[in-house]
């Protein structure tokens, strides 16, 4: 009789979606906050990588959102080996993978105020809509085609999405560049089939055409899950971390590149910004596996596991729950008391605190928002 292995469960994907999201939950201002406090070059330049940039370009802010996506396509190879261990059918799995994204588009609609009925001024596109849109194809795809197919795939999209961008102009850019939010294909697409609001009035950051290339993120994380899955004698632990980090390094080299003909564009989604933070992420991963995983150093990954755990939960939150009023509530009076270059920093620390306290309440009670 054979015993199958127990899919493992990898910490440090906890970890580094607590990381991620710990910029959502408050991490940026606290940085902004320190230059403040501390008006340096080294917190300045960290400070500005906390905002996004206004159109071309890359910061660590740009960074946040499609690390998240690529982190749920790493975890996806274990869920599925665990569902097929569990006896699912196919059909059992297609119907959790539409599940999953039909509802992070509901929720994203929720969060973006559908529940006001003011359908005229809603904005249908929505980061969790991205999210799920983009993981549930790039899921579909993963259990339908074998490894070297989704590699041709994910190819085509990102070289496809490149050229079509490249020679088809939006119908009403009145000649502006084609990479431009005037005059890109992507915008126009939003304003003639997108209802209700547009983020940027005539461009949605997470509009229709650009989830394409949000699949090839998506797939990049499964490829990255799939690798760390291997069970051959000639891939150890360390030799796979070396591999990730090889071709991370070989994805933000070939985005920069790229970037020369195709702009890194995180309001596009470009082919080079998916390779460049699909590399980054790699390499982000590859240290926390490293560091977690293979040579099992846990004892500092509470703060950020707690996050991880409840990572939709905190960033849907955010939303309806007055985090800055508690925090003013308990610790407003000893924040008048500091100077006023130290007061934001207090803002942020309590901030996070009361967020985090929150998180590691449903942590202790093992409450987990699972879509």
């Amino acid at each position: 009789m054979t015993v199958q292995k127990k899919p493992q469960r990898l910490q440090s994907l906890d970890a580094l979606r607590g990381f991620d999201m710990f910029f959502i939950m408050g991490g940026g201002p606290l940085f902004i906050a320190l230059a403040t406090l501390f008006p340096t070059p080294f917190f300045q330049a960290i400070a500005q990588q906390m905002q996004h940039v206004e159109w071309h370009g890359l910061s660590f802010e740009d960074m946040i959102f499609p690390l998240f996506l690529f982190i749920a396509g790493i975890s996806f190879p274990f869920s599925l080996e665990k569902q097929r261990a569990s006896g699912m059918t196919d059909s059992a799995i297609y119907k959790k993978i539409i599940r999953r994204g039909i509802t992070l588009v509901i929720l994203g609609l929720v969060y973006g105020g559908i529940l006001s009925l003011d359908f005229e001024n809603q904005r249908y596109a929505s980061v969790l809509g991205r999210i799920g849109l983009a993981w549930m194809f790039a899921a579909i795809l993963f259990v339908n085609t074998r490894t070297i197919t989704r590699v041709w795939i994910t190819a085509g999209i990102l070289i496809g999405y490149w050229l079509l961008l490249a020679f088809v102009p939006a119908p009403d850019g009145n000649g502006a560049d084609v990479f431009s939010m005037e005059g890109c294909l992507v915008g126009y697409v939003d304003r003639i089939m997108l209802p209700g609001h547009l983020y940027l009035k005539i461009h949605d950051p997470e509009g229709i055409l650009s989830t394409v290339p949000a699949i090839a993120t998506a797939l990049l994380g499964m490829f990255t899950g799939e690798f760390i899955k291997l069970q051959k004698k000639e891939f150890t632990e360390t030799k796979k971390v070396l591999y990730l980090l090889v071709v991370g390094l070989i994805l933000v080299v070939s985005g920069v590149i790229w970037n020369l003909f195709f702009p890194i564009n995180k309001n596009l989604w470009t082919s080079s910004f998916v390779c460049t933070v699909g590399g980054i992420s790699m390499i982000l991963f590859a240290l926390f596996y490293y560091i977690i995983d293979v040579k099992g150093f846990r004892g500092w990954t509470l703060f950020f596991t707690v996050i991880g755990m409840n990572s939709i939960t905190i960033y849907l939150a955010q939303r309806f729950i007055n985090f800055s009023f508690t925090a003013n509530s308990i610790f407003g009076g000893i924040t008048k008391l500091l100077p006023e270059t130290a007061q934001p920093l207090m803002g942020a620390v309590t901030y996070i605190a009361i967020c985090w306290g929150f998180l590691y309440f449903l942590y202790r009670q093992r409450i987990f928002l699972k879509v």
